[in-house]
């Protein structure tokens, strides 16, 4: 970390000042985009989608439980893994203890996974989690999404991941995907994101941002080398 100037508390006063109303701008562009996102149009989803649950098969319909909105997140955990992704992981440690807030938004939180249910509730419980996660292996559903990836497509160096073609290390990919349910019952999706656009979800990447040495990861063999699974740390 480079040296910083040492100041009086008037000077770092004005220094923070100046600094707010650039943040109040940012605030006030992720307000606007907030908006605009709020306001794309929607695709009717007419696939007849099945998952395997801790209630048995259910339909996309009945994942939105009592809710019209429906999160999901694509949670990286392949058929053949023994775990989940150490990254996914890190983002799932937000979740618990949202779902009772955003049940009360007519929000239903639920992540889904290509690997099969009882590695997926095997997982949840060996790290404390407490939201909904099912296994959408059997369906086209990660595919049609944008989260999984044929060897075909991995071989050929070309996938299609955050609306571009691109190359990808894996078979699986993060995501969150919104659906809406209106009152005929007609499912419609209406916003996904992909990579940095999850970044928003993650409140301990949010914290490094706000202390002096960031995230600290610009030193690092690759950005997230430094992370671990929260029961695999050394201490």
């Amino acid at each position: 970390m480079s040296r910083h100037p040492v100041v009086t508390r008037e000077q770092w006063i004005e220094a923070r000042k100046a600094l707010l109303e650039r943040e109040k701008s940012l605030t006030r562009l992720n307000d606007e985009i907030a908006y605009l996102r709020r306001q794309l149009p929607w695709v009717k989803v007419d696939k007849a989608y099945l998952f395997e649950t801790h209630y048995g098969q259910k339909s996309l319909a009945e994942l939105f439980e009592e809710a019209n909105q429906l999160v999901v997140y694509h949670f990286m955990f392949g058929p053949e893994w023994e775990q989940g992704c150490v990254s996914c992981s890190f983002w799932a440690d937000n979740f618990n203890g949202l779902t009772a807030h955003l049940k009360h938004r007519n929000i239903t939180l639920i992540a889904i996974s290509r690997a099969p249910l009882d590695k997926l509730l095997s997982y949840r419980a060996r790290m404390g989690w407490d939201f909904n996660w099912v296994s959408s292996l059997g369906s086209t559903f990660n595919e049609d999404f944008d989260v999984s990836f044929s060897p075909a497509a991995l071989a050929d160096e070309k996938v299609y991941y955050n609306y571009d073609w691109r190359s990808f290390p894996v078979e699986e990919a993060p995501g969150m995907s919104v659906f809406y349910r209106d009152l005929h019952g007609d499912i419609y999706h209406t916003y996904s994101c992909y990579a940095r656009g999850l970044d928003a979800l993650n409140s301990a990447y949010q914290i490094m941002d706000r202390v002096p040495e960031g995230r600290n990861e610009d030193e690092l063999p690759y950005p997230m080398s430094w992370l671990r699974r929260h029961d695999r740390y050394e201490d």
